[in-house]
């Protein structure tokens, strides 16, 4: 049945069908692709924990104050003590941001500091939905206050500078990072292929790809709820495209063999398809279902992200297996020039690198595992340098961010959490009491006077502390238990520090409950992929060390060569999840080879031929992925630079050690034990001497 269907997809007739197909839809999924933005949730629900305390908090806060507001803090100082004219200068500001089609609440201000030396105002603004637009409204602010400055220094921090620092990151992030990855995707097809053509059409049927996932999650998110953020939006297009150009490269490197095989190119397509469809769509499904996974995590950014992601993986594999054979056998062999493969032709694997390492393996196996496993676990030793307790917001950029030294400023002269308030919600009956628990907090310099509205209270305290340190997320513990032990007030608390508070808990419970699951889900797929239970076992052995690896070479060098204070606490999970759901394709493109072999000349001869077939496929695909995730290394933002460094090293540590040489000399030790308890772990092995490809088969090798 499987023939049947690659036969017509890929013949005479229905090449021109798919064609035709894939030309509508990426006409129709380019128009919606370009409407994406228009359906982003960028707002603060939609990245905080779903049940988490603050989350609670913020959804009541809405019948007190809005939950648009994005305050400004402008602070005016001058040396040597402010002035009547100053005062005059502030007072004239607020009147005029009063003025402003984006404030939303009251001008407070300007505030005298205690030094006498500085003015404080706070302008509450809204940005809606867009945050993008946070730094034209910051620009609008700072061209106000700079105005008739006459020696006045003027800083503006607060919470809308800060996203519009976080904003400005991510505006070109969709663009830019995409024609870098398609540069970086542009250089390995040409080192791969060494052609001149065959290059563009991996490429444009991945673009179509992209372009058609673009379109059909914007549809799911106008019409069936699903979630869209600017972080899955962006890491949507990456990972399609890198995800589609693997794929891509699989077939392609099975389309030459049967090349070789078979005179007619569409008769060596349907071959082709019918033998690596089946691991392109394993490792597709298994991409696929690691993504969903994230769907049980408690950071609702992270649990929305899963499904989106998976939506893309689903269509590039799609468009990779039907519209991407379809116009290589358009186009013939002469897409192959200047080294088309021809008919009768000699294999060039046989005598590649890649079969060089295996004959260089086969005699010593067990010293080669054993002595790869001892360097991969030292390297995984680095891990104790990992500080994944998460990052202050200041922490979280490359560079200093320009809102940290308005920070430092405001701080100098008032308490820093001004704009930024914890924010307590309790029954009525009892806010007063919650307010002067509040208050008695050695963190909290000010409260104010409660506001009641039907049964409810709230009330506000301003940080003495920076709200996103350590040491806020310690004084939020203790109005948590001082709050909390106020009989009948049922009180929870938010605010920005308890925000960042509860998104590190969530994602501490998120690494212990999704990576155990993803494993799960991965070593299903390989028992069934596979039809044993030990080679699958060994695999995820393998999977588990290489990612440790990765994980204490990431840890040495954020501490020792980037000079990172740390690593967001969900940076553990989002690093399993793609190097483990995407680093099991070369698992798969590897062992369903050497199972292929394996069925007709035993596992170790089995396993070098895997190796040597795979080998060059498997390094060129995991060169696409690491080279399309290294382009985050050029982010601002800590997270995305270190998510990019560790799926990058750490897929070609997997590409060139872990599958080629540690998996390789498991097989070759292990031997048809690895295939146990199937049929196939009765196959003895045949010496290259003893019979050419073909003679001995698994009917045969049955008592």
């Amino acid at each position: 049945m499987t023939r049947s269907l690659t036969g017509r997809l890929t013949g005479r007739f229905g090449k021109w069908v798919v064609l035709a197909v894939w030309l509508v839809l990426a006409a129709v999924g380019g128009s919606l692709a370009g409407q994406l933005t228009d359906v982003e949730e960028n707002d603060t629900v939609e990245w905080l924990p779903g049940s988490a305390e603050s989350t609670a908090a913020f959804k009541e806060q809405a019948d007190f104050a809005s939950t648009d507001a994005v305050p400004a803090v402008i602070v005016y100082v001058r040396d040597g003590g402010i002035t009547e004219a100053d005062m005059a200068k502030a007072e004239a500001d607020a009147d005029e941001f009063r003025t402003f089609d984006a404030l939303e609440g009251e001008v407070v201000g300007p505030i005298p500091s205690e030094d006498g030396e500085a003015l404080e105002l706070i302008v509450p603004l809204t940005i809606g939905d867009d945050w993008e637009a946070a730094p034209d409204l910051l620009e609008q602010v700072h061209e106000q206050a700079d105005s008739d400055a006459n020696g006045l220094q003027v800083e503006v921090a607060g919470p809308l500078a800060m996203v519009a620092d976080q904003a400005e990151s991510f505006s070109d992030l969709d663009g830019n990072l995409l024609i870098a990855a398609v540069v970086v995707v542009i250089v390995i097809l040409l080192l791969t292929y060494r052609s001149p053509i065959l290059w563009v059409i991996p490429l444009v049927c991945a673009g179509v790809a992209v372009t058609c996932a673009q379109g059909v999650v914007y549809l799911l998110a106008r019409y069936a709820d699903l979630t869209v953020n600017a972080q899955s939006a962006s890491i949507l297009a990456i990972l399609v495209l890198a995800a589609s150009i693997d794929y891509a490269l699989l077939l392609v490197a099975r389309y030459r063999e049967e090349l070789r095989r078979h005179e007619d190119r569409h008769e060596a397509m349907d071959f082709a398809l019918h033998r690596a469809g089946p691991a392109v769509m394993a490792s597709a499904g298994t991409v696929v279902l690691g993504m969903l996974c994230l769907m049980v995590a408690e950071m609702n950014s992270t649990a929305g992200m899963g499904p989106v992601l998976a939506v893309g993986v689903a269509v590039g594999m799609a468009a990779m297996l039907t519209l991407f054979p379809a116009v290589l056998v358009i186009f013939g062999r002469w897409i192959f020039w200047p080294k088309r493969p021809q008919f009768g032709s000699d294999e060039p694997t046989t005598r590649g690198l890649w079969a060089k390492v295996g004959a260089w393996i086969r005699p010593r196996p067990r010293r080669v595992w054993v002595t790869t496993t001892v360097v991969l676990g030292a390297m995984a030793l680095g891990i104790t340098q990992l500080n994944a307790n998460g990052l202050s917001l200041e922490e979280g950029f490359t560079s200093e961010p320009d809102f940290a030294q308005a920070e430092r400023v405001l701080g100098e002269h008032f308490d820093v959490g001004a704009g930024d308030p914890v924010v307590v919600i309790a029954n009525a009956d009892q806010i007063d009491a919650v307010a002067s628990a509040l208050d008695d907090n050695p963190a909290i310099g000010s409260v104010t006077d409660p506001v009641v509205a039907g049964d409810r209270g709230y009330v506000e305290g301003t940080l003495t502390l920076q709200p996103y340190s350590d040491e806020a997320g310690d004084a939020i513990e203790d109005i948590r238990s001082a709050v909390h032990a106020i009989e009948g007030s049922d009180a929870v608390v938010g605010g920005s520090a308890a925000i960042n508070v509860d998104m590190q808990d969530a994602s501490a419970r998120d690494n212990i409950v999704v990576i155990p699951l993803v494993l799960a889900v991965v070593l299903l797929i390989l028992i069934v992929l596979l039809r044993s239970l030990t080679a699958p076992l060994v695999l995820i052995g393998t999977v588990i060390l290489s990612f440790a690896a990765a994980l204490g070479v990431s840890g040495f060098m954020f501490t020792n060569v980037f000079g990172f204070a740390g690593a967001d606490s969900s940076f553990p999970l989002f690093a399993f999840v793609f190097l483990v759901a995407l680093g099991i394709d070369y698992n798969i493109f590897l062992m369903t080879r050497v199972r292929e072999e394996a069925m007709r000349f035993g596992t170790r001869r089995g396993a070098l031929i895997g190796l040597a077939a795979t080998g060059g496929v498997i390094t060129s695909a995991g060169a696409v992925l690491a080279g399309t995730f290294a382009v985050f290394l050029a982010m601002p933002l800590v997270f995305l630079a270190e998510i990019g460094f560790v799926v990058a090293f750490g897929v070609l540590l997997d590409t060139l050690i872990v599958r080629a040489v540690l998996v390789t000399a498991l097989n070759l030790d292990i031997g048809r034990r690895m295939w146990w308890p199937s049929r196939l772990a009765k196959v003895d092995d045949v010496d290259e001497a003893e019979a050419p490809p073909g003679e001995r088969t698994l009917t045969e090798a049955r008592p």
